[in-house]
């Protein structure tokens, strides 16, 4: 066989992206082995992590067990948190009471028991996360999502993390480099080669020189320096669904070394778009996302300042002291040219709400690697089945996204063009309008490894008050002792859990100094 081989993936960009794609393929393809795949990782001494995202999903869990990291050595280096999910204040109406939870534990099985028949037999004005999962109230409550006993990656309860994003860059540099084999370049690019066949032969590089590989993957983040500069693939906007354009971070200090860590995100409504609140072992990541098409700076600066006067009133922190970071959200349709994958923000970006960023790279990567072609005419063949995966992902993201909007009842002109049709993406519309007569279900969500199923948008739907018509006929999952059944070993489930967790402070001082049983 003449075919040339895939034999040395080079890596443009370091940062969570470069890294964790980098620790995937050189796990599973033993790069610290001669018969296996050469990894190599361009990074640049001269540009900063963005480091703002901060949450991840509980497939997170799975990933670092895949590169063989342990989770008390991750807990320890990288400020983590458990993170059992997502909490919105303000966003229905604004009202004081106005709460409501995306949690990570899925409720019971919808061939079992219908969500809105378990919501509509749980006592009145019970909340529907509270109704149909336990887990909204360990997060009310504080608790940790497993017992001090518990082995590393086991759960009680579904989880994820809240990290410190420039810290997690700096482990996986670490464990790659010493354990997985793969070799690093620190040193910028300033070129690249492109072959008579349009694909990349090679970097050029500062001090290194030419850099060449079979495969390139562009983890340059917004600069996206060879999907984008080097090809010239263009990013589609969703600015046209998704307004905001802007957001202002900080880190904002506990008021005391034993302050209680919550246990979700929290986003708050605000004016002209919304508060991230994420609170990590020994300080809080908060940042107001807006449009700029509604509000200025200044008036965005005083409104982080009334958040943080309310939720954070010790921490001597303002909207004056927060980092102004603009972005614009979109994504490239055609991640994957040639012999050139984007992943990350080279990939696409949108705002950090349900903290699609760090899954949509570990995702990326596990497809790249689980698809990598063993030989270069296969390549062809792999680029399309990912584009039209991440294609599908990206926008599927961005219907999920703009439902937390379109629901909402909030006053001002912000919330009031987000509720119009003509924002909303035309799937969305379709998807809405079937909901008023069924409740979502896995048949509107047709693929295996869907980003968002139907569990997570019957969580916004009815968090949000989205109401459903009753049906005329009943089914043996809409049963009333089906219903009252789980809602007796629901209440069970939630009172041993409440009684026997630990707070996520006193698991995490736990793993501090003595660390977790590894498996």
């Amino acid at each position: 066989m003449t075919e040339k081989a895939v034999r040395d993936v080079v890596i443009v960009g370091g940062g969570t992206a470069g890294w964790l794609t980098a620790g995937i393929l050189a796990a599973d393809h033993r790069a610290a082995f001669e018969d296996g795949l050469r990894v190599t990782l361009v990074e640049s001494p001269t540009i900063p992590i963005l480091g703002v995202g901060e949450g991840t999903w509980p497939s997170l869990r799975d990933t670092l067990r895949r590169i063989g990291i342990g989770e008390t050595d991750f807990i320890r280096q990288c400020n983590a948190s458990f993170k059992q999910g997502s909490r919105f204040d303000g966003w229905v109406n604004g009202a004081a009471d106005d709460v409501y939870f995306h949690p990570f534990e899925a409720p019971p099985s919808f061939d079992d028991i219908d969500p809105l028949a378990l919501w509509r037999a749980a006592p009145a004005g019970t909340p529907f996360a509270e109704a149909i999962s336990h887990q909204a109230a360990l997060c009310l409550a504080g608790r940790a999502p497993k017992q001090i006993v518990t082995p590393e990656y086991a759960a009680v309860a579904n989880y994820a993390y809240h990290l410190d994003a420039p810290a997690f860059a700096a482990m996986l540099r670490a464990h790659c480099t010493q354990k997985l084999g793969v070799r690093l370049i620190t040193d910028d690019m300033v070129d690249v080669v492109i072959g008579d066949d349009g694909t990349v032969e090679s970097l050029v590089t500062k001090a290194s020189g030419h850099v060449a590989g079979d495969l390139f993957v562009d983890c340059t983040g917004t600069r996206a320096l060879l999907i984008g500069k080097a090809l010239g693939v263009e990013a589609k906007s969703v600015g046209n669904f998704l307004f905001n354009d802007r957001a202002l971070a900080l880190h904002a200090p506990y008021e005391g070394e034993q302050a209680p860590i919550a246990s979700q995100t929290t986003a708050t409504a605000m004016p002209a778009g919304w508060i991230w609140d994420i609170a990590l072992q020994t300080r809080r990541g908060i940042g107001y996302v807006y449009s700029s098409a509604y509000t200025s700076e200044d008036a965005a600066r005083a409104d982080l300042s009334t958040y943080l006067h309310r939720a954070a009133p010790a921490s001597g922190v303002s909207g004056a002291d927060a980092r102004l970071i603009k972005f614009s959200g979109g994504y490239r349709e055609t991640p994957w040219v040639g012999n050139v994958v984007a992943i990350g923000m080279a990939q696409g970006f949108v705002e950090p709400l349900e903290a699609s960023a760090i899954v949509m790279i570990e995702l990326s990567a596990m497809m790249l690697s689980d698809t990598l072609p063993a030989w270069r005419g296969a390549i062809e063949t792999a680029s399309a089945r990912f584009n039209q995966r991440f294609a599908y992902r990206w926008s599927r993201i961005v219907d999920f996204l703009k439902l937390h909007y379109v629901l909402s009842r909030r006053p001002g002109q912000y919330w009031a063009d987000n509720r119009k049709i003509a924002s909303w993406p035309e799937r969305l519309r379709r998807l809405v309008a079937q909901w008023k007569f069924e409740a979502p279900s896995r048949e509107d969500f047709p693929q295996i490894l869907e980003i968002f199923p139907a569990v997570s948008y019957v969580y916004i739907l009815y968090g949000m008050g989205f109401e459903t018509a009753p049906r005329r006929t009943h089914r043996r999952k809409d049963s009333p002792a089906i219903a009252e059944r789980h809602l007796r070993d629901m209440a069970l489930k939630r009172k041993k859990f409440l009684d026997g967790l630990p707070s996520n402070r006193e698991l995490i001082g736990h793993i501090q100094s003595r660390g977790l049983t590894r498996i």
